[in-house]
């Protein structure tokens, strides 16, 4: 959006943090942001505002919007339908449109007087990375000086590794990843996706000086790359950070695991709060847990490991990723029920005159919104 000319008055990844005990480290910087942000609606007056995820602060902007007498779009819906559902008659009291991304929002929110549309998901309706094997082996592996033997990265399994895309994330997953790399022994070179929000110098620092240096590295490359879906397009199996990126490897369609640790606390208080609705079928683990990871929730059922906090342990995720690198049946259930789950994340053939990009289904929406204004506008 910034690069499109909107103006950034505060930055969400400056004040989005994953975790209960996280966000109490956090909050006065993050009010602070948020008045700063509150006076300049107040001072613009917009004539629709766009809510995009984000709960905590948005369910109070819509609650000032509302006072502006803003029209107000919420895209990309917060889990109410997995906790603090009460917020659901703030959602019905300052949100004039819920667009939904997940196909069993929809009939959650309608059911509970909402007016809901499943757009689909936009990671669904980008095409595949159009660049091949080879290419991707000359722009990244062959090019990284901290490779040996660059000849056979070609022909040797890749893996990729997505920790997260925050800094607290990065360090609290990396280290048990490579820890699992390292045990899975030489024959495989490392793909880790530096999200945007991160310094490459940063995560490489602590990849090579920090976690290498403790452990027993085989000969097994790294590479640090800017991408994530080309590097899980070419990756034989991933290792996925629970979030955004696992929808990434569900649509790209690679086997994966997915693993997540916060802290003690925050577990414990997410596995007490977290309860599903009848929309969306869901099983408790040997642990008690509820599925997590979205690829598990859109499918209806567990068809991607998840390993969080304790079960997350190195030799854990060994276990779960190995079947996944050979010619498995394991291997082939997955791909089969991923390519069932992702045909979900679209709605069915569009009615006519629908598109069926679905950020060109919330761009009609909010049109929609502006009424008259839209329509006399140059």
């Amino acid at each position: 959006m910034a690069d499109a000319g909107l103006e950034r008055v505060v930055r969400a990844e400056d004040v989005a943090h994953m975790g209960f005990t996280e966000v109490v480290r956090h909050t006065p910087y993050i009010y602070a942001q948020y008045r700063k942000l509150v006076a300049s609606i107040q001072c613009a007056r917009p004539d629709v505002a766009i809510l995009i995820d984000f709960p905590e602060v948005n369910f109070r902007l819509a609650k000032h919007l509302r006072r502006l007498g803003v029209p107000v779009l919420w895209f990309v819906s917060p889990q109410l339908w997995a906790w603090k559902r009460g917020r659901l008659r703030l959602v019905r009291k300052f949100v004039d449109r819920m667009m939904v991304i997940f196909p069993f929002e929809a009939a959650f929110y309608r059911a509970r007087g909402v007016s809901a549309e499943f757009v689909g998901h936009p990671l669904a309706a980008l095409p595949l990375p159009a660049i091949s094997r080879e290419q991707y082996a000359v722009a990244h592996l062959y090019a990284n000086p901290n490779n040996q033997q660059s000849s056979s990265h070609l022909h040797r399994p890749w893996i990729a590794l997505l920790p997260g895309s925050r800094w607290n994330e990065v360090s609290a997953n990396l280290p048990i990843m490579l820890e699992a790399a390292a045990l899975l022994g030489p024959g495989y070179d490392f793909l880790i996706p530096v999200a945007s929000t991160l310094g490459t110098g940063k995560v490489s620092d602590l990849v090579f000086k920090e976690i290498l240096p403790r452990i027993k590295w085989p000969t097994s490359s790294i590479t640090l790359v800017p991408d994530a879906r080309e590097a899980l397009l070419h990756a034989r199996a991933a290792v996925v950070a629970s979030g955004t990126a696992t929808v990434q490897a569900l649509t790209i369609g690679t086997p994966f695991v997915v693993v997540y640790r916060v802290s003690a606390l925050t577990f414990a208080l997410a596995k007490w709060m977290i309860r599903y609705p009848a929309e969306i079928p869901a099983e408790r683990d040997a642990d008690g847990n509820l599925p997590v990871a979205m690829v598990n929730l859109i499918a209806g059922k567990r068809i991607v490991p998840e390993l969080l906090n304790r079960r997350f342990t190195a030799t854990n995720l060994v276990a779960a990723l190995r079947p996944l690198l050979d010619e498995t049946p394991a291997r082939a259930q997955m791909i089969a029920a991923l390519a069932e789950a992702r045909a979900k994340l679209l709605p069915a053939p569009a009615q006519t005159g629908q598109p069926a990009d679905p950020i060109r289904r919330v761009s009609d929406a909010v049109v929609a919104l502006l009424g008259p204004t839209a329509s006399a506008a140059p």
